[in-house]
């Protein structure tokens, strides 16, 4: 049996996850599944390969994270996805070369100080009633505000101290979050595999299932998937990418490209684990890509 080590945290108590359901999947291919905290003093050599999956407190920390996957490419385990990925994906300024290369992207300003003026005038540029602030690091809709122009000024001292040394990142808040959801396509090397549409609770904008969302596996429409083709033609070919999208009068519009740790929803499609086992073993045959 070769050995393969899932990325983790201390605990997912407070977390929905399904990765067990791909246990038994890659042991038929002869791989033996271990769960490790990102936070561990592992001996990472052990280790044929290693899969980031759900270490989804790294926000909170991210250089130690970086310093820890650096520490897996080192000791010779395959680190999935890479290291180069995960540097580029890490900060969402990315969704600014999505949308250089063509991508349509829900319309954004990056913003750096956090200081009132600041903020103040990103929101008068955006020109939207209602509007989106959070960190260009950040996971789990930790830090997020969906603020209205006219509660801004209430709320500015909080956010100066929030992202006074934190980058940041404001957009329209697109009322069709709320009125239909968001759609993940999900990639395996690359291969289209599955969709999910994920929706907030009542009187909630937050589509995560820790907030309350509601997940449902749906058929991606023509429209949806030629969406999805063109973000991910422009990736490297990996091992795992989900692509969240939200529809607006004009398409479907990337919100985030999620190459990290994104929950895979192997529950919501049961031949999906399967699926995500083959495309890791078949990878593993193959040679870095230099």
């Amino acid at each position: 049996m070769r050995h393969l080590a899932f990325l983790s945290m201390d605990s997912l108590d407070e977390f929905v996850f399904d990765d067990d359901l791909a246990v038994e999947p890659l042991r038929e291919l002869g791989w033996e599944v271990a769960s490790v905290s990102w936070k561990t003093d592992e001996d990472w050599s052990r280790f044929d390969a290693v899969v980031i999956r759900t270490p989804w407190d790294y926000q909170d920390a991210p250089d130690d994270f970086m310093r820890v996957l650096e520490d897996i490419e080192q000791s010779g385990a395959r680190l999935e996805n890479p290291l180069s990925v995960v540097r580029w994906n890490l900060p969402k300024t990315y969704l600014r070369e999505m949308e250089n290369q063509g991508v349509e992207i829900v319309p954004t300003r990056w913003g750096a100080t956090g200081t009132a003026d600041e903020i103040v005038a990103h929101v008068k540029a955006l020109g939207a009633d209602e509007f989106i602030i959070k960190p260009v690091i950040s996971a789990n809709a930790d830090h997020t505000y969906r603020l209205t122009k006219e509660a801004l000024e209430e709320m500015l001292g909080e956010l100066k101290e929030v992202f006074k040394d934190r980058a940041y990142m404001v957009q329209p808040f697109l009322q069709n979050v709320i009125g239909e959801g968001e759609f993940s396509l999900f990639y395996f090397n690359g291969k289209y595999s599955h969709t999910i549409l994920k929706t907030p609770k009542k009187d909630d904008f937050r589509v995560q299932e820790e907030h309350g969302g509601i997940i449902q596996a749906v058929e991606a429409e023509p429209a949806l998937l030629a969406a999805g083709r063109r973000s991910i033609a422009l990736l490297p070919n990996l091992l795992y990418a989900r692509a969240d999208f939200v529809r607006s009068v004009s398409g479907f519009l990337l919100m985030e490209l999620e190459l990290i740790e994104p929950a895979l929803y192997f529950r919501m499609n049961p031949p999906s684990a399967a699926r995500f086992a083959r495309a890791f073993d078949e990878r593993m045959r193959q040679p870095i890509a230099a």
